[in-house]
């Protein structure tokens, strides 16, 4: 049943491909799959100027998942081929999923936060206060591995501060600040902005906790990049051209993300919250904000930042064990 929900995910797209040169050619239906979220404003700006169909790339139909982690596992049902997604889910897609995917693109770097209630919380020491609540999405997620080098990075009580945890999905870590039954939250963009906008206050974010880490990428299968390699160069070009617009023009980027998100909320899958009921909405304002100062937007991709990921989520037994990042880094279409 799909059902609106404006919050935090990923959605299900299909496409159809003529190759280019060769109008005989069977149609190959491809799947895409783009976080519900400004993580992926490149991709919503790429379909909304209408270069998917420009360059022979057509939309069959259009379905959201709320998050990156269940990206992870609808990629392991074969239906999607194409997925612009966070970097974690997608490593461990490949190292526990057994999946056949390579990364090929950025979309950008950092894009994380941790929301506090500034009555209640004014540090990050204060989190280890009696009655302090955090709300953060399950393990392994990109939030997750924040709040750990949260604790890490200010010698934080491990075990204290895990047990106030409660592991809430991404699409309710707002609103579950809003309605006051936790202070403190770790939130994706667009959300931390929102919050901000809502009086909370962003103690740290992902630049504080984690200089360099990448944020989202664009994943491919083994199989696609194998037998539709000009379908791949070209969704890494149409990237790069919606970063650039981004950078020019990004007042008109935020307000065309922010639309493309109003029209994606109609089918949102899986649902986890009635988000439009709650009265919040994503504004052109607040994508601005976010595009512009909480991530940095870019089709590089830091092959070191990727294996300090890889390592990472290892050492936190995230993953059965690390591996090297060019294994599943493909980059032969960025350009330089």
């Amino acid at each position: 049943m799909r059902i609106g929900c404006l919050l935090g995910c990923v959605v299900l797209l299909g496409l159809c491909f003529l190759a280019p040169g060769c109008a005989s050619s069977a149609q190959e239906r491809l799947g895409m799959a783009v976080e519900f979220c400004d993580h992926a404003a490149s991709a919503y700006i790429a379909k909304h100027m209408g270069w998917f169909e420009e360059q022979g790339l057509a939309f069959d139909h259009y379905d959201t998942y709320l998050t990156g982690m269940s990206l992870a596992s609808a990629l392991g049902k074969g239906d999607i081929d194409v997925a612009y997604m966070c970097l974690a889910p997608a490593i461990s897609a490949y190292a526990n999923g057994g999946l056949s995917i390579k990364i090929v693109a950025g979309t950008h770097r950092y894009g994380y936060g941790l929301l506090v209630d500034p009555d209640r919380v004014n540090s990050v020491e204060d989190l280890e206060g009696a009655g302090i609540r955090i709300a953060c999405p399950r393990e392994g997620s990109p939030l997750d591995l924040l709040l750990n080098k949260l604790i890490e990075q200010y010698g934080l009580d491990r075990d204290l501060v895990l047990s106030k945890v409660q592991r809430v999905p991404p699409a309710q870590v707002l609103l579950a600040l809003e309605a006051g039954r936790v202070d403190a939250g770790f939130c994706s963009e667009q959300f931390s902005t929102m919050g901000e906008e809502l009086g909370f206050d962003l103690l740290v974010d992902a630049e504080d906790l984690w200089p360099g880490m990448q944020g989202s990428v664009v994943v491919v299968t083994e199989e696609l990049l194998l037998n539709h390699e000009d379908v791949v160069k070209t969704l890494v070009e149409l990237t790069q051209r919606a970063i650039e617009y981004i950078e020019a023009q990004p007042a008109d980027a935020a307000a065309i993300v922010a639309s493309e998100l109003q029209i994606a909320g109609d089918d949102v899958l899986p649902l986890e919250m009635d988000y439009l009921s709650s009265g919040l909405s994503v504004t052109p304002e607040t994508v601005l904000k976010s595009l512009t100062t909480r991530m940095e937007c870019g089709v590089q991709v830091d092959e070191e930042a990727v294996q300090a990921q890889i390592d990472y989520m290892a050492a936190l037994g995230y993953i059965n064990s690390s591996f090297e990042a060019g294994e599943i880094l493909d980059l032969r279409f960025v350009a330089e």
